[in-house]
């Protein structure tokens, strides 16, 4: 029966995997709305846990830009925490940088809150907001992205993460900007632009 099971889950992890790949290269690198749209209902109104567990809510990154990202410790695109970091010392008065541990993408973030929040510390020493593990996708969905993966929520865009490290753009008053893959660069010329405009 324990063999069966596993050998049920080797197949479907085998089968699953590519699907997502797939659906990951043909997912335009960066999506935005066409013009302005208020969001149905505001991401302000939404709680996280932070790493250690305390529960803030993201009325207080009201008045500038935030930046989305789902993360994980072991992915190709892991080094992108070095990037982020970077971003959140210079452009701190713009945007806050946050990061959402996930384990939906390869099973890349199997650790728990306390081993991610080391491994960031000791590794890219991280400074900007670490988030409690959540799922990014699937029916167990954080609140939080399914405001940023439902357009009946923000206004606009059904895109949801393609793998680790996507990346989404809500402005100082609360509306989804723009979705960016993985490949976008935490400081590339697009991303910043973005930010500071």
């Amino acid at each position: 029966m324990y063999k069966k099971a596993i050998r049920i889950i080797l197949i479907l992890s085998l089968i699953v995997t590519p699907l997502v790949l797939l659906r990951s290269m043909f997912t335009p690198k960066i999506i935005s709305q066409d013009e302005s749209v208020m969001p149905k209902t505001s991401i302000y109104d939404y709680k996280a846990k932070l790493i250690n567990g305390k529960e803030i809510s993201l009325e207080k990154y009201k008045g500038k830009k935030i930046l989305f990202v789902n993360v994980a410790s072991k992915c190709g695109y892991t080094p992108q925490y070095k990037g982020l970091q970077k971003l959140h010392e210079e452009l701190n008065n713009n945007v806050a940088v946050l990061g959402f541990p996930a384990n939906n993408f390869g099973g890349q973030e199997p650790g728990t809150n306390e081993e991610i929040a080391e491994f960031c510390s000791l590794h890219y020493d991280v400074g900007f907001p670490m988030f409690s593990k959540i799922s990014v996708k699937g029916e167990d969905l954080h609140p939080v992205y399914q405001w940023l993966t439902q357009p009946e929520l923000n206004g606009w865009n059904d895109q949801g993460p393609t793998w680790n490290f996507c990346k989404y753009l809500v402005d100082e008053e609360g509306k989804l900007l723009k979705f960016y893959k993985s490949s976008v660069k935490p400081m590339s010329e697009e991303l910043k632009s973005d930010i500071l405009k």
